[in-house]
């Protein structure tokens, strides 16, 4: 999912600090990380859990939770975006094969080094 306009607010050491909140929140709500990567305006994240969850309800729960713990160690970032909204609404979800999940998990991992050659 992408930041509100695209801000790229979730740079410097935010993204270590969203990664490390983004597990707890996983852990809490027995979510299963295999993939993550946080990018200066977006995250990309490859989830596993069990199936009586809705999609929409997890990334409701991650982007809000998430949300509230970078505003609270983060007051600036509520400066920078206008409205105090941290996430644009949509997000993308697909399910993934045990085949293809190998392929999705490198493409996620790539991202930041495919950022830093730009």
């Amino acid at each position: 999912w992408c930041t509100k306009y695209r801000k790229k607010v979730l740079a410097n050491d935010v993204d270590q600090e969203c990664k490390e909140m983004l597990q707890e929140i996983a852990q809490e709500y027995q979510f299963r990380i295999l993939a993550m990567e946080v990018m200066p305006d977006h995250i990309h994240l490859l989830l596993d859990c069990k199936p009586q969850f809705f999609i929409s309800d997890m990334i409701k729960i991650m982007k809000g939770n998430l949300a509230r713990q970078l505003f609270l160690a983060h007051p600036e970032l509520k400066r920078e975006l206008w409205g105090g909204h941290l996430w644009n609404p949509s997000y993308c979800a697909v399910t993934v094969s045990d085949r293809s999940r190998e392929q999705i998990m490198a493409y996620i991992e790539g991202q930041k080094e495919k950022e830093n050659r730009k």
